[in-house]
């Protein structure tokens, strides 16, 4: 199973200040529900939708779907 829908969930929780799902995803550019049914692992993003997460929270993409455990992007 894809860590994706974990990493999500952790950030999401963890951002400060926190912000509900509906905030979130608005500021995402993703529709409320797209971003619950990625929590719940009942779809995988679409690439897209994997940038939009991936800059929203400063992290990989690599990090979010579970292919490096360093979730910041180093950039030279």
């Amino acid at each position: 199973m894809s860590e994706f829908p974990e990493r999500l969930r952790r950030l999401r929780e963890n951002m400060r200040p926190v912000r509900s799902m509906t905030v979130t995803s608005q500021l995402m550019g993703l529709h409320p529900d797209m971003l619950r049914r990625y929590e719940r692992g009942e779809v995988e993003p679409s690439m897209g939708a994997l940038y939009k997460i991936a800059d929203y929270y400063g992290v990989s993409t690599d990090y979010l779907m579970g292919r490096t455990n360093f979730p910041f992007v180093h950039r030279l």
